[in-house]
């Protein structure tokens, strides 16, 4: 893609609006580049139009935008994304008063089909979550993560992230800033405690050796753990237990709404905990459970 030009009004713009993002909304960092990228995209397709100036764009360049990158190939969860991010940054330029109206009011968002989240079964999560043979350092560390995720169905980002200060024993809680800086707390039972207290007494000093780390999970060389190496892990740890099929740390995550769920917790209290903005994101692990009594009508009913 040809670079943007930078000093155009409508680059400018959009460089205050990712500022905008970043300072008074205090978007995820993910959420701040994703946009980015999309408008990027976008203001290289108005330049092809000679369209520089905010008040410029109409309807009809939104909707050629959109066709344009159905032709080459984006799919409909990429286009959905691209339209909120267009609707946000239309809404910034009236607030800021550049335009009068959005040219993206009247776009509804394609149909996504959101998938239903994949969980483990109480059994298969049981067999990951058995304490090791070998007492070594790392193996320490790993059945503490996975008994701390499957507890409190963190983000792979907030674990691997977390603070010593951040868990607190005594209590039995995490205290998380997660999404958009929003701090939540999250309890643990005391099978979970003690995997993490016997990291602490016999893992976590020995893969330090001296050195200082405010991290409550480290990695062999005493600093932050990777996403990908913690999605190894898990898959290492999967194929051990005699599971066959790909384990991703959001599984377990995943694992922890549906069991929640299916156990009687209300949809609110599983909404705070997995730190959902909006309740119709934790909405979906109900539509698991009953996908799940679903297959099991299907294969025991008599006239199933």
């Amino acid at each position: 893609m040809p670079p943007v030009d930078s000093m155009s009004p409508l680059a400018e713009t959009v460089e205050r609006f990712v500022q905008h993002l970043t300072v008074q909304q205090r978007l995820a960092a993910n959420t701040i580049q994703a946009y980015s990228s999309d408008l990027a995209l976008f203001l290289d397709f108005l330049q092809q139009h000679r369209i520089r100036q905010p008040d410029q764009i109409r309807l009809h360049h939104v909707q050629a935008f959109f066709r344009y990158c159905h032709d080459h190939g984006t799919g409909a969860r990429s286009n959905a994304r691209r339209l909120a991010a267009l609707r946000s940054f239309f809404a910034f330029l009236a607030g800021q008063g550049l335009i009068t109206a959005s040219p993206v009011a009247d776009i509804d968002p394609p149909r996504t089909g959101r998938s239903l989240p994949k969980a483990l079964n109480i059994s298969e999560v049981s067999r990951m979550l058995t304490p090791p043979t070998d007492p070594a350092p790392l193996a320490l560390r790993n059945c503490a993560m996975l008994h701390l995720l499957y507890a409190t169905g963190l983000r792979v980002s907030e674990l691997v992230s977390l603070p010593v200060k951040g868990c607190n024993l005594a209590g039995g809680h995490v205290r998380i800033l997660g999404k958009g800086n929003k701090e939540r707390m999250i309890p643990f039972a005391e099978a979970t405690r003690q995997r993490i207290q016997e990291y602490l007494d016999h893992g976590r000093p020995l893969i330090l050796k001296n050195r200082p780390s405010p991290l409550l999970f480290v990695s062999n060389r005493g600093r932050a753990m990777t996403r990908n190496r913690f999605w190894q892990i898990i898959g290492e740890i999967a194929r051990g237990a005699g599971i066959d099929r790909p384990v991703s740390p959001h599984m377990l995550r995943h694992s922890f709404a549906t069991h929640l769920l299916a156990g009687g917790a209300d949809l609110r209290s599983v909404q705070m905990m997995l730190g959902h903005s909006d309740i119709t994101t934790t909405q979906i692990y109900t539509k698991v459970d009953i996908s799940r009594l679903k297959s099991i009508h299907s294969r025991f009913h008599p006239r199933g």
